[in-house]
């Protein structure tokens, strides 16, 4: 390796380094759970010189994007998931949690315009919002119980996001009679409840979509079956939009993204 490009990959980790700084991380549970919080979900494929680079590129890049992500967390809950390998739409997907959407907005800036992320290719990013749980009028006591109901606990190292858009008629549909299909999707997805973590995003005026839907699971068996259950209740018909695309990965912390990525 020559000297240059031994100082060149100097001057990019010691400014990795220094994007990394001492701050306060936002409260994570709070954006995670509480309603009123917008969820962003921006998918990445790597260009085609990102393999080309020698190891050593590859590991002064990738501390970039550490620096990237901890120059954020002061505001943001950022996830990250590794896609390749399991989906053709994106290598790697970023789950952002903000009080304020443009805070989501400044972080993808400063990822893309990094030299890390100048490899990224933008596959998909939608946005939504999260609301508290409103339970179907006149659900019966007993499935708001059993919804209450934590998922099984250990980890759970698959995800799945899922975009959704109704149909016009389903806009149209009286509030009792959507209440009474609600229901019946209800019934259908309780018998997969503790295996099968799910999150929804109200997306309506934020982006081409209606919902997001984002769930995490061990057992894709199970989150099969879910699925096929739900195709089956009267509600289905009215999705206009299901998937297209449909993202599915392992949940990875940003060491482990950054191990992969480096080899």
């Amino acid at each position: 390796m020559s000297f240059s490009l031994l100082m060149r990959l100097a001057v990019l980790m010691v400014v990795g380094l220094l994007m990394v700084q001492a701050v306060e991380a936002a409260d994570r549970e709070k954006l995670l759970n509480e309603p009123g919080v917008y969820g962003t979900f921006a998918a990445f494929r790597f260009d085609a010189d990102w393999a080309k680079q020698d190891q050593a590129t590859r590991i002064a890049q990738l501390t970039i994007l550490r620096g990237v992500v901890e120059q954020h967390r002061e505001k943001l809950a950022i996830d990250t998931y590794l896609l390749r390998g399991l989906s053709d739409q994106a290598d790697l997907l970023f789950r952002i949690h903000a009080t304020e959407l443009r805070e989501s907005q400044q972080f993808l800036l400063d990822l893309q315009g990094s030299l890390f992320g100048k490899h990224l290719m933008s596959s998909t990013v939608f946005s939504g919002l999260t609301k508290k749980a409103n339970y179907v009028p006149g659900m019966q006591d007993n499935l708001k119980t059993e919804l209450k109901v934590s998922s099984e606990p250990g980890p759970k190292p698959y995800v799945i996001v899922i975009p959704i858009r109704k149909d016009a008629a389903w806009w149209s549909l009286p509030q009792e009679q959507r209440a009474a299909m609600m229901q019946e999707h209800t019934e259908a997805a309780l018998p997969y409840h503790k295996t099968v973590k799910r999150k929804l995003y109200h997306a309506t005026g934020l982006d081409d979509l209606d919902f997001i839907t984002y769930f995490e699971t061990s057992r894709l068996e199970d989150f099969q079956s879910l699925v096929l259950a739900l195709e089956k209740v009267k509600e289905y018909r009215h999705n206009r939009r299901f998937g297209h695309p449909t993202l599915l990965g392992t949940v990875r912390s940003l060491d482990e993204i950054i191990e992969v990525l480096a080899q």
